[in-house]
C-alpha cells in the first residue's frame, strides 16, 4: 500500500475487543486520502516467539497475540486503481502485484494494526513514494501472479537477486467459501490499521473495507526467503498453521496519525 504522510486525524475510531479477537466494527473514515483495490490475495500464517516479534516492532507498540502466540504472515496479492483523495484512479503505476511479511501489534490504547517487515513491489515509482514518504520498507521486485485452471501461482524475485532464482513461489487451490470465519481468520485478516515508524515518530494509519470474502485454501507448492530476510529464520521451513484466500476487497484509508509522547513513554505490556 502507498500513502502520503499528512498527519491529521480524521477518523472515529470503533470499540476495541480487548481479547484475541478483533473488532469487526472499523473505523469511519469521513474523508479518504488513499483508495485501494485488494485482489487474489493469499493469507499463510506462522505462529512465532513474541519476544522475537517484539525486537521487530516500532518503538510505544507490542505484539497481539492469539492463543498465545504471536503469528507472522506472508500475503501475496494483486493491488489495482490506486486512488489519491479526489484524483483519478491510476491504472498503470496504480495496480501492481505485491508480496508483503507482516506482524501483528497493538498500541497503548488497545488500537491493533499490522507491522510490515517487507513488501515486494513491482512499480519503481510506488516503491521509491512509499519509503520516502512514509517510511514503508517497500522493495522493488519482479512478481508474476498466474491462474492455471483452479490453481493460482506467485512468484517474487527482487532486482538483486539472480536472475533463474526466486525469493518467494507459493501455489494455492483456493476451496470452499468460509461462511462463518473463526476467531483465528478474524485475527489475521480484519485489521484495520498499520502501524509504521518514520522520521523518529511511531505513526498509525487506519483503513476500512468491507468483510472478507474469505475461503479455504490448499497450498500445493511453497518456497520463500522473504520471511527469512525479514528477520526470522527458520520459519518459512515449517508449514504455515493457517492457510487462506481471498478474491478481494476495496479499501480506504485515513489520514496517519502520529503517537504523542506521552503515548510513548507509557509503553505497553503484552498479554
Amino acid at each position: 500500500m502507498i500513502v502520503p504522510a499528512h498527519l491529521d486525524d480524521d477518523t472515529d475510531h470503533a470499540p476495541q475487543v480487548q481479547n484475541g479477537s478483533v473488532s469487526s466494527s472499523p473505523h469511519a473514515i469521513t474523508r479518504p486520502i488513499l483508495r485501494q483495490q485488494w485482489r487474489n490475495l493469499t493469507f499463510l500464517h506462522w505462529r512465532i516467539d513474541s519476544a522475537v516479534a517484539a525486537s521487530l516492532m516500532p518503538a510505544g507498540i507490542v505484539p497481539d497475540e492469539f492463543d498465545g502466540s504471536s503469528w507472522v504472515g506472508l500475503v501475496p496479492f494483486t493491488l489495482r486503481n490506486t486512488q489519491f483523495g479526489p484524483s483519478p484512479a491510476l491504472p498503470f503505476y496504480g495496480t501492481f502485484h505485491e508480496t508483503n511479511v507482516r506482524l501483528y501489534a497493538r498500541d497503548a490504547e488497545g488500537r491493533r494494526g499490522v507491522v510490515f517487515l517487507s513488501l515486494e513491489a513491482e512499480r519503481l515509482a510506488a516503491v521509491l513514494g512509499a519509503r520516502v514518504a512514509f517510511g514503508l520498507p517497500y522493495i522493488w521486485s519482479h512478481m508474476r501472479v498466474r491462474k492455471t485452471g483452479g490453481t493460482i501461482v506467485y512468484t517474487s524475485r527482487r532486482h538483486s537477486t539472480p536472475r533463474g532464482e526466486v525469493d518467494s513461489a507459493v501455489s494455492v487451490r483456493p476451496g470452499a467459501r468460509i461462511e462463518h470465519p473463526d476467531a483465528l481468520a478474524d485475527f489475521l485478516t480484519a485489521r484495520w490499521a498499520l502501524f509504521s515508524r518514520h522520521l523518529g515518530r511511531t505513526l498509525y494509519l487506519p483503513n476500512n473495507h468491507q468483510p472478507w470474502p474469505l475461503q479455504q485454501a490448499e497450498l500445493l507448492d511453497f518456497s520463500d526467503t522473504l520471511i527469512t530476510r525479514a528477520g526470522l529464520p527458520g520459519v518459512a521451513n515449517r508449514p504455515p498453521d493457517s492457510v487462506l484466500f481471498s478474491t478481494g476487497v476495496d479499501a480506504i484509508f485515513g489520514r496517519p496519525q502520529p503517537f504523542n509522547a506521552g503515548e510513548l513513554r507509557a509503553g505497553v505490556t503484552t498479554g
